[in-house]
């Protein structure tokens, strides 16, 4: 017996640990599930990586990668020969912020076309032609800035010498050219403001500056109103035998009216310029220095204004410069003087500007 109780005390203690080597061992502290290990130890750096979408400042930079500028042959473009220069030696404002393509054309007409399709982003251009323009798109242009002031001579031919002011035409026939443009409003302004009627006082007959020159260097007519640098070399070819009797430009000027001639007119897109405001600040900057540059460098500006074209030759961009008012007029004084114009244009015939005055918002004064 015994011995009996024995064993079965041994078989229940076997049993004992045997149950007990069964039971689930307690849980290391160290032995974390993955999940866990996520928040003691440091993800893995991801490579940088460009954003996909640009920080604001750089959305809005400014300027464009190109501004496509259209210049005007002739006197509307003598101002910006230096910038031209610039251009091609990339020496301009707008380098490493952009770009200009430029491109020289001959006629209003084209620059017209160009600004209405958006094809060209500023031009400068016959002022009285940016107005009606400006009528026209309904605002899709606006005004920048003054380039030239006036740039028109009346003339005497045939070694003649008796004309020295305004009614000094009386009695007169004046051949002019830029009939329906510019040239035709000042003169009509310029004689009635000096008590000269047409038909009456003087005849005025209208035809091409190269008709025009012909028949003065020839001796058929004796008087004359030419732009620079027609005008110029017409008297630079006549051996002395034309002059410029008058200056029309101070002509206008000594009626003190409070207004004043201005010729060109550097305008904008109106969409280009709300997008890129400071691209046309940086071309303003630009073309101020090239008036600058040809106001005062006459030698050296005149052989770059012949090799754009410019003027044809030289020697007759030399004379001509001088005679041409450059002038660079912006914000508020631009909007003052190319107002108090055009209301003497108006005057004289509102189909001279489209038919009626622009509001303010074709200048841009904000530069």
């Amino acid at each position: 017996m015994r011995y009996y109780k024995l064993s079965a005390l041994m078989l229940a203690l076997v049993l004992l640990v045997s149950l007990g080597a069964c039971k689930p061992a307690a849980a290391d502290p160290t032995d974390q599930p993955t999940e866990g290990a996520a928040e003691t130890v440091p993800p893995t750096e991801e490579p940088t990586q460009e954003p996909t979408n640009k920080p604001a400042e750089t959305e809005t930079i400014d300027p464009p990668l190109d501004m496509r500028l259209a210049v005007l042959s002739g006197p509307t473009g003598i101002g910006a020969a230096k910038l031209l220069d610039n251009i091609d030696n990339d020496q301009s404002a707008l380098l490493g912020a952009g770009t200009y393509s430029y491109k020289i054309y001959t006629d209003n007409s084209e620059l017209v076309a160009g600004l209405t399709n958006g094809e060209i982003d500023i031009a400068t251009m016959a002022s009285n032609v940016a107005v009606n323009l400006y009528n026209k798109t309904d605002g899709g242009v606006k005004i920048i800035a003054v380039g030239t002031l006036g740039v028109l001579h009346i003339l005497e031919g045939g070694g003649g010498t008796s004309i020295n002011s305004v009614e000094d035409l009386r009695g007169k026939t004046i051949y002019s050219a830029g009939e329906g443009a510019n040239p035709e409003y000042i003169l009509r302004y310029l004689l009635q403001e000096s008590g000269l009627e047409i038909g009456t006082d003087v005849e005025v007959v209208f035809a091409d500056a190269t008709e025009i020159s012909a028949k003065l260097l020839s001796g058929e007519i004796e008087c004359a109103m030419l732009p620079v640098p027609a005008a110029t070399a017409a008297i630079a070819k006549s051996e002395g035998q034309v002059r410029a009797a008058i200056d029309v430009t101070e002509a206008w000027d000594a009626l003190e009216t409070g207004s004043q001639v201005i010729m060109t007119a550097v305008v904008a897109r109106t969409e280009f310029l709300e997008s890129h405001p400071e691209s046309v600040n940086l071309f303003l900057r630009d073309y101020e220095a090239s008036i600058d540059y040809v106001n005062n460098n006459i030698d050296d500006a005149a052989e770059l204004v012949a090799g754009y074209g410019l003027t044809p030759s030289a020697a007759i961009a030399k004379l001509a410069i001088p005679q041409c008012h450059l002038a660079f007029i912006a914000g508020n004084d631009m909007m003052s003087a190319i107002s108090d114009y055009l209301i003497a244009l108006y005057a004289i015939d509102p189909a001279s500007v489209g038919g009626s005055l622009p509001d303010d918002s074709i200048y841009y004064t904000a530069s």
